[in-house]
């Protein structure tokens, strides 16, 4: 309600009989007859209870301040001319007082504010002008003095004008509407705030009945305002998820006044969305009811985003097995449960053998389909119950839980090298046999902890590849000491080389047609200073994986061409020499290179060098081998294919390649004598041998009488110790300056 200044304030006071006709009849034009109605019907009896029966001029003006008093109106009266105005307002000295008295005031009008001053400038004139029936604005003043600003509602009209129509004096009331102007501007602000944010937001009854909502729940459930004002909350519940959550939330609603949640809520178009809720009891403006305020997001998109990165945290993409991290996790949980239960469980490691090379012939789109199949196989053979995962590559492992004894381990290994008997179909008709070696170790047997128990497992595969592979070995202390042992030699081998540990020896070549010996193959040897002699079984393939492999390849090709230089100067210069070569030198693709080189520094006549590769180097990648393959034979040099028989060969393949020498496997020469399949098989590679100009040679012939039946099929050349067995370079010397053919003097070197 606006105050008065000080200087204006002229305290209760006595209004003249004369000022009071006006002043009556000006409020009866300004008051409106709702107020008299009132009036009547409430005030009139408490104005007879607090004031005393008076004059009927008394009670006009009683009336009047009743009035005044009752709407918290002020009353002015401003001079146009003078500039002076008149205020008067009722006022109650305090509760228990029974008068109610009238404060008025003249003076000059109170401050208007700079920003509203022009609008009510021009009201003020439109109504001078006649242009408006009423002087009406809403605007801000300083109604103390003190620079505190106030809004105020005022009315008025002239009630004086001269002779020649010019106003002199208006008159009206105001009204302090500061209160009513910040709860009209929260109002809005909250509203625009409500319509601005991007969470759905709706209002309910007590009953959760739609009243309103903001743009942003039109968008996300399709449904706008009109559509859902007056319709339950359980408008948004979808079959599959009927009042999901409603009976909770709305029973801790009523407990503690919130609630939080996530529900499934179906839209306008019948799309089912998750929904995070935040709801809230908040009374109305009245403070008499309650409402529920709901805060909605879709939280469908995040929470896929969430699963998707919760599976692939957990899951191998290309199988749908449990990852590595998903496999600690829940062998862990089995050794805890097997601890508390006092029972056993058991880890298999499985690898499938070989399975680079089909990776590397086939491409790695089939690569992947035929892990898929296996994995499926794998999982097939040892039931859901039990825990398959892919650790990576080819690579898998089985948890199994609750088995009494290791055997339950050794047949659940067993009916998994089974399973892989049968070819694994990989697309439409396509079938490929595969075959898995798989190491075995227990809990609480072998170790404690998942780490130990998958360490010691897949010790024990490499055990079983070591056998033979396509079978499976339990783990033992046994194998650490083989392991190490291993490492321990890869240690030793990188210094072989700078220690001078390796050397050369020649196996001779007897040519069966002119019965000479025609040439040798290169045999590398290690003599380690502290382990002495190791075999190639076991360095081979360490260099191999070391990648040493390479640099020993180039000393030995060196050595190989050097030795042949010297026996050629002894003389024997109807010799050539063969040397293997490792799948890394032939994927490097520089061998072409290496080798011209190394004839360049040696002299060597190319036509007296064979390289050696064996059949699955050959096709791990005939595409690329044949490339590199024409780069050697372009310098004149020979190429033989080893251990011919063993591995996956394609004849289409065997045709492309630009070989000269086929090597049968001393495999099917072992047993030629009284085993009718190796002589089926020796025979039938001997005839395509020739059928494609291809030279033959025989490897590990022992006996004379398989020597004869390999002259009898038409083989060229054969080596074994019934010829002689690996020699140092001058005892291979001599032996073939030396070389009698007849039967009596072989394999007496």
């Amino acid at each position: 309600m606006p105050t008065f200044p000080p200087s204006l304030l002229l305290g209760a006071v006595q209004i003249p009989p004369s000022m009071r006709l006006a002043l009556l009849a000006v409020a009866g034009v300004v008051l409106a007859g709702v107020v008299v109605a009132a009036l009547r019907r409430h005030w009139l009896p408490l104005l007879r209870r607090r004031l005393p029966r008076a004059a009927p001029v008394r009670e006009a003006d009683d009336h009047l301040k009743l009035a005044l008093w009752g709407s918290g109106e002020v009353f002015w009266d401003y001079d146009l001319i003078g500039r002076r105005m008149h205020q008067m307002r009722a006022d109650e000295q305090s509760p228990s007082s029974n008068a109610i008295t009238m404060l008025t005031g003249v003076g000059q009008m109170p401050a208007i504010h700079p920003q509203d001053l022009p609008l009510v400038v021009q009201r003020l004139r439109s109504h001078l002008r006649g242009d408006a029936p009423q002087f009406t604005s809403e605007h801000r003043m300083d109604m103390a003095g003190d620079g505190t600003w106030s809004w105020v509602r005022a009315r008025g009209r002239v009630v004086e004008s001269d002779a020649s129509g010019r106003a002199l004096r208006l008159a009206g009331t105001a009204r302090d509407i500061t209160a009513s102007r910040n709860a009209e501007y929260e109002h809005r602000v909250a509203s625009q705030v409500m319509r601005s944010m991007s969470e759905a937001v709706a209002v309910l009854d007590s009953e959760y009945r739609f009243i309103t909502v903001n743009p942003s729940f039109s968008r996300m459930t399709g449904y706008d305002g009109a559509e859902v004002a007056g319709q339950p909350l359980s408008l948004l519940d979808g079959r599959q998820h009927p009042g999901d959550g409603a009976a909770g939330m709305s029973a801790q609603l009523q407990r503690e006044g919130r609630w939080s949640g996530e529900a499934w809520k179906v839209r306008k178009d019948g799309e089912e969305i998750l929904c995070r809720i935040e709801a809230n009891m908040v009374p109305d403006a009245s403070e008499q009811r309650l409402m529920v305020v709901l805060v909605l997001n879709d939280i469908t998109e995040h929470k896929r985003v969430e699963q998707e990165l919760r599976y692939l945290a957990n899951y191998d993409t290309l199988t749908s097995l449990p990852n590595r991290s998903l496999l600690f996790e829940r062998l862990a949980r089995a050794v805890v449960r097997a601890r508390r239960e006092r029972s056993r469980v058991a880890v298999l490691f499985i690898d499938l053998d070989r399975f680079k090379d089909i990776n590397d012939s086939l491409g790695h789109a089939t690569g992947d389909r035929i892990l898929r199949a296996a994995a499926a196989r794998v999982q097939q053979t040892v039931g859901t119950q039990h825990t398959v995962a892919r650790l990576s590559g080819d690579e898998f492992t089985v948890v199994l839980e609750g088995i009494a004894s290791p055997a339950d381990a050794e047949r659940v290994a067993e009916r998994i090298i089974q399973a892989f008997t049968q070819p694994l179909s990989f697309g439409d008709r396509l079938e490929l046999a595969v075959s898995p070696s798989i190491g075995i170790s227990l809990y609480p047997d072998h170790a404690q902890v998942p780490t130990e128990l998958l360490k010691h497992a897949d010790t024990a595969m490499y055990q079983a590849k070591a056998a033979g592979r396509h079978t499976w070995a339990v783990y033992s202390e046994a194998m650490d000491e083989k392991t190490r042992h291993r490492a321990i030699l890869a240690s030793a081998l990188r210094r072989a080389l700078e220690r001078d540990e390796l050397r050369v020896v020649y196996q001779p070549r007897l040519s069966l047609a002119n019965n000479r010996i025609t040439g040798t193959e290169a045999l590398l040897r290690w003599d380690s200073h502290e382990l002495g002699e190791i075999s190639p079984a076991q360095f081979i393939p360490l260099a191999e994986e070391s990648g040493l492999i390479v640099d020993i390849g180039i000393w030995t090709l060196r050595q190989a061409c050097q030795t042949l230089r010297q026996w050629h100067a002894a003389g024997l210069d109807h010799l050539n020499v063969a040397v293997n070569v490792s799948s890394l030198q032939l994927q490097r693709g520089d061998l072409a290179d290496v080798v011209a080189r190394v004839l360049a520094e040696t002299g060597i006549d190319a036509s007296l060098l064979e390289l050696e590769l064996t059949e699955s180097v050959l096709m791990a990648n005939p595409d690329h081998a044949s490339g590199v393959l024409r780069d050697c034979r372009a310098l004149g040099v020979s190429i033989a294919i080893d251990d011919f028989g063993t591995g996956y060969s394609s004849l289409a393949y065997l045709k492309r390649l630009p070989l000269n020498t086929l090597k049968i496997d001393q495999a099917f020469v072992r047993d030629i004598d009284h085993d009718l399949e190796d002589e089926a098989i020796t025979s039938a590679i001997i005839a395509m041998a020739r059928s494609l100009d291809l030279k033959v040679v025989a490897e590990g012939v022992e006996t004379s009488a398989q020597l004869a039946f390999l002259r009898q099929r038409g083989c060229e050349e054969v080596q074994g110790h019934h010829v002689s067995r690996a020699l140092e370079p001058a005892q291979c010397m001599a032996f073939i300056r030396d070389f009698d053919p007849r039967p009596a003097t072989l394999a007496k070197a």
